[in-house]
């Protein structure tokens, strides 16, 4: 019985929402609903992923094969019946100092990599934790992440003509201004038009796709009147007509090494990003999806892109919610959207040759709006002084640094100010007067009962009441308060009905008074613990006969099967 539900756990962890869907019944209409869907969000897809994979220092088609290969796979095999994968703008820096580093080579070797590492981390039920990523944490990347891609647009923006851009964000700029001699009016003029054009659609056709029709506007301007300014066609000889067969990157024991920590730090955004993305369609929709499918999903899809040439696969948030307002109705239109471009590129490649790169800049400069979260940023800079610390140190770490620092440092940062914000908010309360008018408890789900109040003035007992989370930053206070209570009385009595949380550390204070007390013959019975912190405090020595456990502070203090402690005498 054991085994089969540990079968069936299993199964409800990772059977994809595309098993779930077919079960459901699927239909004709369905199938109708996503096509629609599909092909709206490829439409959207189609010049993001050309415009990310150019960001990311990559040619155009890569961004293509992404989308349809781990688009596909992200699909059919994720936790999530919306999410929609493929490259995203958080990659780019993450991508471009990675093939600076080690070619082209060494980042498909690296997004093979961080695919194994997804796929770890969902087979070990590890998806679920990524819940617990602090919310100044994530809108400090994310703006950090909108500030990069502002800045590496800036040069097709302006038209520049720059042999080789730097990574970083000083020395980048630093070589930008230096390249402002070559600038291009004509390029900024016509990146100007787009973001015009793109707001504009957005507010008077918002069902329209912004996007397509500012690049497509874009390239026959540029094709008709026969503008001065760069297009794919004449960076990149144009995009292939056809669809690449898989193969393996150069594997050595010396390359893993060397692109391990670039690995990690696709792997540790790609997991935050996908289940995020998952999360934004399930406020959206009202579903749930499965975490550790997304991520097992999300590994597979960067284990397959990188064998067709492909980059970084990440649920993408953008395009998750366009499929979910385009009437979605399960993963079959992400799937359908993937061979939708599949065609554009088979197809319709050649087109793609007479697109500006200003147009593209300009659709990466909107979507850099869109990602900086300005009003979050400006309300948790507003709240209280940690949250904006880890918000503005976040965000600077991830500007100046790197984006993995940025996350690990205001993810300890948070941890650090949680714990310190937790041991302040544990009560100790040694003086009986003051328990006795207290409220009922909620900790346990009963309500306090009164005590005989002369027991106030009795010398013999005392009585201490630990309110909060009674955890490892509390335990040195609570220890302090314990040991100086004076004139040494003969019972007492630890009130824990207002304790919700007893880790080890704390469980070990109480033995260890515990231990103490009995040591000069007083006696100690504990109160209102719940059945978890009883279950901890046996666990770590605290049993009878050196205390007792009662389910109230009134049998604690007066229990007719003991006796009642009156003044000069303890308990037996």
């Amino acid at each position: 019985m054991v085994a089969s539900a540990a079968k069936n756990g299993f199964r409800e962890l990772y059977t994809p929402k595309l098993v779930t869907i077919l079960k459901e019944g699927y239909d004709l209409g369905k199938l109708k609903a996503d096509a629609v869907s599909g092909l709206t969000v490829a439409i959207v897809a189609l010049p993001l992923s050309m415009a990310i994979a150019i960001a990311s220092g990559v040619s155009p088609e890569r961004g293509l094969i992404t989308s349809i290969v781990g688009g596909f796979i992200v699909s059919a095999f994720g936790g999530s019946r919306f999410q929609i994968g493929g490259p995203a703008g958080a990659f780019i820096i993450l991508v471009a100092a990675t093939v600076a580093q080690h070619g082209l080579d060494g980042l498909l070797l690296a997004v093979l990599l961080s695919g194994l590492m997804l796929l770890a981390l969902g087979l070990l039920r590890l998806g679920t934790f990524v819940k617990y990523i602090p919310y100044p944490v994530t809108i400090g990347f994310t703006a950090g992440i909108a500030v990069i891609i502002f800045a590496s647009q800036i040069k097709d923006l302006l038209g520049l003509r720059l042999e080789a851009e730097p990574g970083p964000l000083l020395p980048k700029l630093k070589a930008l201004a230096g390249a402002l001699p070559t600038f291009n009016l004509v390029a900024l003029l016509l990146a100007m038009a787009a973001v015009g054009l793109i707001f504009a659609v957005r507010r008077y056709r918002p069902q329209w796709p912004s996007f397509l029709i500012a690049v497509v506007v874009a390239s026959l301007l540029s094709a008709l009147l026969q503008l001065p300014v760069e297009t794919i066609g004449s960076r990149f000889g144009g995009i292939p007509q056809s669809f690449p067969m898989p193969h393996w990157p150069a594997i050595s024991l010396a390359r893993v090494l060397a692109v391990l920590p670039n690995a990690f730090s696709f792997a540790l955004l790609g997991c935050i990003e996908s289940l995020l993305s998952a999360v934004v369609a399930d406020s959206m929709t009202g579903r749930r999806h499965r975490s550790n499918s997304e991520l097992v999903a999300q590994g597979l899809a960067n284990i397959a892109s990188p064998l067709f040439g492909g980059i970084c696969v990440t649920g993408n948030i953008a395009r998750t919610a366009t499929n979910v307002r385009s009437g979605a109705q399960g993963p079959v239109s992400g799937m359908l959207h993937s061979l939708f471009l599949l065609m554009f590129l088979l197809v319709a490649a050649p087109l793609a040759s007479w697109i500006p790169l200003a147009a593209l800049a300009a659709v990466l400069v909107v979507v850099a709006w869109n990602m900086a979260e300005r009003h979050a940023f400006a309300t948790l800079v507003r709240a209280s002084g940690g949250d904006a610390l880890v918000l503005v140190l976040t965000f600077l770490l991830v500007i100046f640094v790197d984006l993995s620092t940025g996350i690990l440092i205001g993810f300890s940062l948070s941890a650090l100010l949680f714990i310190h914000r937790m041991a302040q908010a544990v009560d100790i309360d040694s003086a009986i007067p003051r328990i006795e008018g207290d409220k009922a408890d909620t900790a346990n789900g009963a309500g306090r009962v009164p005590y005989d109040s002369g027991l106030a003035t009795d010398r013999n007992v005392a009585v201490v009441r630990v309110s909060g989370a009674f955890f490892f930053g509390a335990a040195t206070a609570v220890g302090k308060a314990l040991e100086n209570i004076g004139d040494q009385p003969k019972l007492y009595v630890i009130d824990l009905s207002a304790v919700s949380v007893l880790d080890s550390s704390g469980a070990a204070t109480i033995a260890g008074f515990v231990r103490k007390v009995g040591n000069r013959g007083a006696r100690v019975r504990i109160a209102g613990a719940t059945q978890t912190v009883r279950r901890t405090l046996l666990v770590h020595g605290v049993r009878p006969p050196l205390a007792r456990f009662r389910r109230s502070l009134a049998n604690a203090i007066d229990d007719p099967a003991r006796g009642k402690i009156t003044k000069g005498a303890a308990s037996p």
